[in-house]
């Protein structure tokens, strides 16, 4: 796994336990006790241009919110695993989930495409499995992002935000995913 940081400094830390306090009712920038992993697809062709729309501390092209997104892992389709965000730091990845989640984001254009490259999917599986043995994460818990309404532990105090989700990783795709990464299972 390859260190490969976007700047979190002290104003992006800030922002961060801003929008918690808004979105989730807790002053803070950590993630502690991660209950979801959600799986993404970057909607790059490269791990570089994911990396360029994550490390910007600009508000979101979505809702022009800071901080910017972010995820903590990308999984490029060579099968190279890259870290962005140290897994004690929340990350703007998933709207309603992101106390609680931890991203990863799968370089490509579709569900379809990384569940058919060998060398991905099975890093993306690899990785997965490594963060729910860590953290005692149910299988159940590892969603896609257009899952991510129908999570326990989906919630949102601001009104508008409270139903959006994302077309990326359908139930569909992630039942296929979720059938995979349960033969692996933790120790």
């Amino acid at each position: 796994m390859r260190q490969w940081p976007i700047p979190y400094g002290a104003a992006r830390k800030r922002q961060m336990a801003a929008y918690s306090l808004r979105h989730y009712g807790e002053d803070t920038y950590l993630l502690s006790h991660p209950k979801v992993i959600v799986e993404h697809y970057t909607e790059t062709a490269t791990a570089q241009e994911a990396f360029n729309t994550f490390a910007p501390d600009v508000p979101d092209n979505e809702f022009h919110e800071l901080p910017n997104t972010c995820a903590h892992f990308l999984v490029e389709p060579s099968g190279k695993i890259d870290q962005l965000v140290p897994l004690y730091l929340r990350c703007r990845h998933t709207t309603g989930l992101n106390w609680t989640a931890i991203g990863i984001e799968n370089v490509g254009f579709s569900d379809q495409a990384i569940l058919n490259n060998s060398a991905q999917i099975s890093a993306s599986l690899g990785l997965t499995r490594w963060l729910r043995c860590r953290y005692a994460i149910t299988l159940n818990n590892v969603i896609g992002h257009n899952e991510s309404l129908s999570s326990p532990y989906h919630h949102d105090l601001v009104p508008a935000f409270q139903h959006q989700t994302h077309s990326d990783w359908n139930h569909v795709d992630m039942h296929r995913y979720r059938s995979l990464l349960a033969r692996r299972p933790c120790p």
